[in-house]
């Protein structure tokens, strides 16, 4: 991924942090040439490997799972917030648009999960995740053949973490201009401009 220095992010908790908070990814291999990208949730085991592991699970049916072969990176991207950047925001003149966004990118390689206990317990931690702070939970508990009925029916997979890019482009080479830029997402009636003006202001606030 193109990331000029003053928007890497190398920090490999709020590299984490991040991918926590926006599991819902891009998985993207390739077979013989031929590219496929497929749209899944995935869960970060941080303990597991030097860089984390990624969990999740393909429908059967979905051909992309015959793609994950253990000799062979696969890509995950993961986005957060973005927005239009105006140039009517800016004390510099002239200037043109731009678009102020967060991204990374995850390389690892892929292993099947085969085994039954295994997936099983896969499955508990990926519901636990986006259970666990609701007010009225969903226990998880269903008829023993339904469920394992439903497994049939899917594939899991993890991903040994092999290295992460992140970008964070959040206005860090127009300290000038920062603040007008945040101050325009922050009347903007769009709720994501809203959130990259936060974002702006925590990360700028950590910039040197």
């Amino acid at each position: 991924m193109y990331s000029p220095e003053a928007f890497k992010i190398d920090d490999r908790a709020t590299l984490h942090a991040f991918l926590r908070q926006h599991n819902f990814a891009t998985l993207v291999t390739q077979h013989d040439g031929a590219i496929q990208a497929n749209h899944v949730p995935l869960v970060l085991k941080e303990e597991v490997g030097e860089q984390g592991t990624l969990q999740g699970h393909f429908a059967r049916a979905n051909p992309q799972w015959r793609d994950l072969d253990p000799d062979t990176e696969v890509l995950v991207i993961f986005t957060g917030p973005h927005a239009y950047i105006s140039p009517a925001w800016y004390q510099a003149s002239p200037a043109v648009p731009t678009w102020n966004y967060t991204a990374v990118h995850v390389y690892g390689l892929p292993r099947l999960v085969e085994d039954p206990g295994e997936f099983a317990a896969m499955l508990h931690e990926l519901v636990e995740v986006h259970e666990r702070d609701r007010r009225d939970r969903w226990s998880g508990e269903m008829p023993e053949d339904f469920r394992n009925r439903l497994m049939k029916g899917i594939v899991g997979f993890e991903i040994a973490i092999t290295r992460i890019e992140g970008k964070f482009k959040l206005s860090q080479n127009r300290p000038d201009d920062a603040p007008g830029v945040i101050e325009g997402l922050s009347q903007s009636p769009h709720p994501g401009d809203h959130e990259v003006a936060d974002l702006m202001r925590r990360v700028l606030a950590d910039t040197p």
